[in-house]
Protein backbone atom coordinates (compact mmCIF):
# COMPACT_ATOMS: atom_id res chain seq x y z
CA UNK A 1 0.00 0.00 0.00
CA UNK A 2 1.60 3.17 -1.20
CA UNK A 3 -0.08 6.45 -0.35
CA UNK A 4 0.75 10.13 -0.76
CA UNK A 5 4.00 11.17 0.97
CA UNK A 6 5.48 7.66 0.57
CA UNK A 7 9.12 7.55 -0.49
CA UNK A 8 9.80 4.94 -3.18
CA UNK A 9 12.81 3.72 -5.13
CA UNK A 10 12.97 4.21 -8.90
CA UNK A 11 13.75 0.91 -10.66
CA UNK A 12 14.82 2.14 -14.10
CA UNK A 13 17.75 3.88 -15.75
CA UNK A 14 16.24 7.35 -16.22
CA UNK A 15 18.68 8.73 -13.66
CA UNK A 16 16.20 9.07 -10.79
CA UNK A 17 17.04 7.18 -7.62
CA UNK A 18 14.29 8.13 -5.15
CA UNK A 19 10.84 9.68 -5.56
CA UNK A 20 8.05 10.98 -3.32
CA UNK A 21 4.49 9.98 -4.17
CA UNK A 22 2.27 13.06 -4.56
CA UNK A 23 -0.99 11.49 -5.71
CA UNK A 24 -2.48 8.09 -6.50
CA UNK A 25 -4.42 7.96 -9.77
CA UNK A 26 -7.65 6.01 -10.36
CA UNK A 27 -7.73 3.83 -7.27
CA UNK A 28 -10.32 3.21 -4.62
CA UNK A 29 -10.13 3.81 -0.91
CA UNK A 30 -10.11 0.89 1.51
CA UNK A 31 -13.62 0.00 2.63
CA UNK A 32 -14.34 1.18 6.16
CA UNK A 33 -10.75 2.19 6.87
CA UNK A 34 -8.81 5.20 5.69
CA UNK A 35 -10.29 7.62 3.20
CA UNK A 36 -6.98 8.23 1.47
CA UNK A 37 -6.19 6.51 -1.79
CA UNK A 38 -3.64 3.73 -1.72
CA UNK A 39 -1.72 2.15 -4.59
CA UNK A 40 -0.63 -1.43 -5.08
CA UNK A 41 1.27 -3.20 -7.86
CA UNK A 42 0.19 -1.92 -11.28
CA UNK A 43 -1.38 1.36 -10.11
CA UNK A 44 -0.33 4.74 -11.53
CA UNK A 45 1.04 7.40 -9.21
CA UNK A 46 2.30 10.96 -9.60
CA UNK A 47 5.78 11.40 -8.12
CA UNK A 48 8.25 14.18 -7.43
CA UNK A 49 11.87 13.18 -7.98
CA UNK A 50 13.86 13.66 -4.76
CA UNK A 51 17.25 12.17 -5.69
CA UNK A 52 18.61 11.91 -9.22
CA UNK A 53 21.90 11.61 -11.05
CA UNK A 54 23.01 14.89 -12.66
CA UNK A 55 23.43 13.22 -16.07
CA UNK A 56 20.03 11.49 -16.13
CA UNK A 57 16.93 12.14 -18.21
CA UNK A 58 14.91 13.36 -15.23
CA UNK A 59 16.08 15.98 -12.75
CA UNK A 60 15.57 16.52 -9.04
CA UNK A 61 12.26 18.28 -8.38
CA UNK A 62 10.63 17.17 -11.62
CA UNK A 63 7.06 15.83 -11.41
CA UNK A 64 6.50 12.58 -13.33
CA UNK A 65 3.99 9.75 -13.68
CA UNK A 66 5.04 6.28 -12.61
CA UNK A 67 3.67 2.79 -12.16
CA UNK A 68 4.22 0.75 -8.99
CA UNK A 69 6.21 -2.44 -9.68
CA UNK A 70 7.10 -3.62 -6.13
CA UNK A 71 5.46 -3.15 -2.72
CA UNK A 72 6.37 -4.21 0.80
CA UNK A 73 2.70 -4.74 1.56
CA UNK A 74 1.67 -8.28 0.46
CA UNK A 75 -0.40 -8.62 -2.72
CA UNK A 76 -2.88 -11.51 -2.77
CA UNK A 77 -3.10 -13.53 -5.95
CA UNK A 78 -6.05 -15.49 -7.34
CA UNK A 79 -4.54 -18.83 -6.30
CA UNK A 80 -4.41 -17.69 -2.66
CA UNK A 81 -0.67 -17.04 -2.50
CA UNK A 82 0.88 -13.74 -1.49
CA UNK A 83 3.85 -11.91 -2.96
CA UNK A 84 5.78 -9.10 -1.30
CA UNK A 85 9.13 -7.44 -1.83
CA UNK A 86 11.80 -5.86 0.35
CA UNK A 87 11.18 -2.26 -0.78
CA UNK A 88 8.63 -0.16 -2.63
CA UNK A 89 9.63 0.70 -6.21
CA UNK A 90 8.20 2.48 -9.26
CA UNK A 91 9.06 2.79 -12.95
CA UNK A 92 8.71 6.20 -14.61
CA UNK A 93 6.34 6.16 -17.60
CA UNK A 94 5.24 8.58 -20.30
CA UNK A 95 1.68 9.59 -21.15
CA UNK A 96 1.09 6.45 -23.26
CA UNK A 97 2.18 4.13 -20.44
CA UNK A 98 5.55 3.17 -21.92
CA UNK A 99 8.62 3.30 -19.67
CA UNK A 100 10.97 6.26 -20.17
CA UNK A 101 14.02 4.17 -19.34
CA UNK A 102 15.48 1.36 -21.42
CA UNK A 103 16.31 -0.98 -18.51
CA UNK A 104 14.39 -2.15 -15.45
CA UNK A 105 16.38 -3.10 -12.34
CA UNK A 106 15.24 -5.89 -10.05
CA UNK A 107 12.21 -8.13 -10.14
CA UNK A 108 8.69 -6.97 -11.00
CA UNK A 109 5.35 -8.54 -10.09
CA UNK A 110 3.36 -10.66 -12.56
CA UNK A 111 0.30 -8.45 -12.00
CA UNK A 112 1.79 -5.89 -14.41
CA UNK A 113 1.04 -8.24 -17.31
CA UNK A 114 -2.68 -8.19 -16.40
CA UNK A 115 -2.62 -4.38 -16.29
CA UNK A 116 -1.18 -4.22 -19.86
CA UNK A 117 2.30 -2.95 -18.94
CA UNK A 118 3.85 -5.51 -21.30
CA UNK A 119 6.84 -3.30 -22.20
CA UNK A 120 7.85 -3.09 -18.52
CA UNK A 121 7.46 -6.85 -18.14
CA UNK A 122 9.59 -7.51 -21.21
CA UNK A 123 12.38 -5.18 -20.02
CA UNK A 124 12.48 -6.62 -16.49
CA UNK A 125 15.22 -9.08 -15.58
CA UNK A 126 12.85 -11.22 -13.50
CA UNK A 127 9.08 -11.50 -13.21
CA UNK A 128 7.85 -12.89 -9.89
Amino acid sequence: MIQPESKVDVADNTGARQALVINVLKSSTAKGRFTRRTATVGDKVVCAIKKALPTGDVKTGQVVKAVVVRTKYPVRRADGSYVRFDRNAVVIIDDEGNPKGTRIFGAVARELRERNYLKIVSLAAEVV
